[in-house]
């Protein structure tokens, strides 16, 4: 008879390691975890050093059931092979082989250096591809995290893995980005994060169910056919603010204040403000940087007001990615309808409450 032990984050110990205190011999099992995307409704940009350092990040985000996922089968001989389905991409680094940066998986080398190796082999696939401005590329070093340390039997909160996330991409890999990923797939949920310089302080949201299904009720995504080169974008954000530009001063700490509007407009259920002001946060986060809309960006945008959204955004960076819109639900047909004509990609989604699941299954 098969059984299924569920672990919601590394901090709880494996049934197999259970099993090796209690003295017992256990098989190596598969490990499956996933860790959820995010979809940020204001503050996106104010994460981005050196802003955090000197006037402090906030950023209003909530995780969605779209997931990075992983699977990790352990394997005697010391080798580790690496299959990555949205890249096409598989590896293989026998045991003696010194694990190097050579632009092949790079994410997953980085994470297993950062964790320690071993014998096995990984399995990755995310609901989004890079640069979808969604958090895919945190998700999935979050979950490989969540895989290594269940295979390392190392118990970590929270905090420590989004750390970890964060020193992967940020540090050992030099990808440009912001603070606020790691920490939505590591605790899931509706999320106010606060930044002050490296410390970040994660409040969790306390959302009624029934203002959670009218926003699932009332939201669209859009994709917009095409990633976008967020490195670029984040770079010419921090000359802006560098160089004390104005425009882009002003765009940044509104998306603050306004992330704390939002907020509070979600938790005194006036969801119409929520949504209007979420095309306020758009306005604002336009004056960051020129590149980060498009013109189709900004047709799409046009269309989907004409069509009845109440307001909307673009998710991550900008360039590209996913749009986010809030419609009255009489009207949500109609925006998506617009966004279609026009070449984007809708779809429904809903909200993750949890973070990073580990698991394993006894076959």
């Amino acid at each position: 008879m098969s059984t299924l032990e569920v672990v919601h984050g590394p901090r709880f110990r494996s049934a197999r390691a259970r099993r090796r205190i209690h003295g017992e011999r256990a098989a190596p099992r598969p490990i499956h975890a996933k860790a959820p995307l995010r979809v940020s409704f204001a503050g996106g940009g104010t994460d981005v050093p050196p802003f955090p350092a000197q006037e402090g990040g906030l950023v209003l985000s909530a995780a969605i059931n779209r997931y990075a996922y992983g699977a990790l089968a352990p394997r005697s001989d010391g080798v580790i092979g690496v299959e990555s389905l949205d890249l096409g991409l598989s590896v293989e680094h026998p045991s003696e082989d010194e694990l190097v940066f050579d632009g092949r998986l790079d994410l997953v080398t980085a994470a297993i250096r950062k964790l320690g190796r071993g014998g096995f082999d990984l399995f990755l696939h995310s609901n989004a591809p890079p640069g979808s401005g969604l958090g895919s590329s945190s998700s999935l070093v979050v979950t490989m995290i969540g895989l290594l340390c269940e295979y390392h039997r190392l118990a970590l909160t929270d905090y420590e893995i989004a750390e970890l996330a964060y020193s992967v991409e940020r540090e050992d890999l030099g990808i440009a980005g912001g603070l606020q990923d790691q920490y939505a797939a590591a605790f899931g949920g509706f999320n106010l994060i606060e930044m002050d310089g490296e410390k970040v302080v994660v409040n969790p949201l306390r959302i009624p169910d029934d203002v959670i299904c009218e926003l699932e009720h009332n939201m669209l995504l859009c994709y917009t056919g095409r990633t976008r080169q967020g490195d670029h974008i984040i770079d010419d954000q921090r000359a802006r603010f560098r160089a004390g530009e104005a425009g882009a001063l002003e765009g940044l700490r509104m998306q603050k204040r306004l992330a704390l509007e939002m907020k509070d407009a979600l938790l005194r259920r006036r969801l119409n403000d929520f949504g209007s002001l979420l095309g306020e946060a758009w306005e604002f986060k336009k004056r960051m940087s020129p590149r980060i809309t498009t013109d189709f960006i900004d047709e799409a945008y046009t269309a989907a007001l004409a069509a009845g959204a109440l307001g909307g955004k673009v998710t991550g960076a900008g360039g590209g990615g996913y749009m986010l819109f809030f419609c009255p639900f009489q009207r949500k047909h109609r925006v998506a309808e617009a966004l279609t004509r026009r070449g984007g990609v809708v779809a429904e989604f809903e909200f993750a409450p949890r973070g990073l699941a580990t698991w394993s299954v006894d076959a």
